[in-house]
């Protein structure tokens, strides 16, 4: 075995791996790119040697010419992937969270690739307003006054508690402080707006009174945050949206809801749980609601303030408004969404989001058993290839606690580690991402879009021919 010392000093130069590698790649590729490629190389090898790698050897000339090529093609490569979920989990947000249908990836085109009236009334002939593209139909949709989008649910709370309550009271129940993705906490969300936070309640029960009982001359708000992305069962309580309207009627207070997922559609008769619609707490009479674009409404990333057109009026004239407004492709985009659910029917069907979480069993056992065929028995004597019933998630912090029925996929590798193969799977030109779950590899065929099928096959041949690529 050849010592380290040796190893290092074997190492390739780079200015005389430029010279080959050149002469070997288009003329169009950049000779940064170039150099940056054979450096991530060389430093990537050295740095397995240090660190004691033992599989470490000494390269051919040829053997570093085909990493540094690859290299290349990576770094040509877009860092943003399309990947194939076979995970199960619907609204995936390290995935991109909610697809979008065909209709609205061609507004994006549009929106794109043209001019528009982002800001320009084509009535008047004068400025326009962003928001009012996509207000009327939310307001059409909620049965709110007015509305209001922002880049996304965060920032809607945020801006909203910003204009209502700074350096005011708002009461909170203690068992609505949630955390959602990446350690953000409402308590974190709501300093940051200025506010003061007034918690009542025990974690587990709060009462309408412990609300009356903490109302000061320094209240501005009653705020009821849906805990989607938990439950606390048992001995529980909480206060309807409607009690607290009416209490703040009579305290001259303002009550907001925010609802993180934000449904428009009740999916309880499809098996999901009861979810409270948008339109639910606006007919409650809460003052001001927010919720995500990106989740269970199935559209891209945005929060979506819905409410009084008074209070409305007031987080528009905001200046933090303007630093946390939408763009002309999330308004595409979520306009094209938003029409679908003038009928409920059409967005069942339309929206991908939906689409997924309504389908039956059948559907995605069909689609497993298509697979299946497609592979036939391409991956024989490498691979046990079978089916079995799973459960899916909601994800996207819904619904936390409830699976979905499902059908997957099934693989044990006979020529390498589970640990191999997700790695291998990944490290496909078109990623394919999985679970592994008693000593198997799992695609959750609920997540697997029709028309990937034979994409995917392709995929799992291509990992078990050993045509996966060089990690190094």
């Amino acid at each position: 075995m050849t010592d380290q010392h040796t190893l290092l000093r074997l190492l390739p130069k780079v200015d005389e791996s430029l010279l080959g590698l050149r002469s070997a790649v288009s003329a169009e590729i950049p000779d940064l790119v170039l150099k940056l490629a054979v450096r991530s190389v060389v430093d990537a090898e050295r740095n397995r040697i240090l660190a004691g790698d033992t599989s470490c050897r000494e390269l051919s000339v040829d053997e570093w010419q085909v990493r540094f090529e690859r290299a290349v093609v990576r770094m040509q490569g877009p860092n943003l992937k399309r990947v194939i979920n076979g995970s199960g989990v619907v609204i995936h947000t390290n995935l991109g969270r909610s697809l979008l249908p065909p209709s609205a990836v061609t507004a994006l085109g549009q929106a794109a690739g043209h001019y528009s009236n982002l800001e320009f009334n084509l009535e008047t002939g004068k400025r326009g307003s962003r928001y009012s593209l996509v207000e009327e139909i939310v307001c059409d949709i909620s049965g709110a006054e007015a509305a209001l989008v922002v880049n996304n649910n965060a920032a809607a709370v945020l801006l909203v508690l910003e204009t209502l309550a700074a350096d005011k009271e708002v009461i909170v129940s203690r068992g609505q402080l949630v955390e959602i993705g990446g350690s953000f906490r409402i308590p974190d969300v709501m300093a940051k707006s200025g506010a003061n936070m007034v918690e009542v309640g025990a974690t587990n029960r709060t009462h309408l009174n412990d609300y009356e009982q903490a109302i000061t001359d320094e209240t501005s708000l009653l705020l009821k945050v849906h805990t989607s992305n938990f439950r606390i069962i048992g001995f529980t309580s909480e206060v309807p949206a409607s009690d607290l309207v009416t209490l703040a009627r009579q305290r001259g207070l303002a009550v907001m809801e925010d609802l993180g997922s934000g449904s428009l559609i009740d999916l309880s008769p499809y098996g999901l749980p009861k979810e409270p619609t948008v339109q639910e707490i606006v007919r409650a009479g809460v003052d001001v609601v927010t919720f995500s674009g990106d989740k269970l409404l199935g559209g891209p990333q945005a929060g979506i303030i819905v409410g009084r057109k008074k209070i409305i009026d007031r987080i528009k004239r905001n200046p933090l408004n303007r630093a946390l407004r939408i763009d002309k492709f999330t308004l595409a985009a979520l306009e094209t969404i938003l029409r679908s659910y003038y009928d409920f029917d059409t967005a069942l069907r339309e929206v991908p989001t939906l689409r997924l979480l309504v389908q039956t069993q059948d559907e995605i056992r069909r689609r497993a058993r298509r697979l299946l065929r497609r592979l036939g028995g391409q991956l024989m004597g490498c691979c046990e290839l079978g089916q079995q019933a799973t459960m899916s998630r909601v994800g996207g912090g819904a619904m936390p606690e409830h699976g979905l029925p499902s059908w997957a996929v099934t693989l044990v590798p006979g020529s390498m580690t589970l640990a191999q193969l997700e790695r291998g799977l990944r490290a496909l030109d078109l990623p394919i991402v999985g679970r592994i779950e008693n000593e198997a590899l799992l695609l959750d065929m609920r997540t697997v879009l029709d028309q990937e099928l034979a994409e995917l096959a392709a995929g799992l041949v291509t990992v078990f021919g050993g045509d996966e690529g060089d990690s190094a």
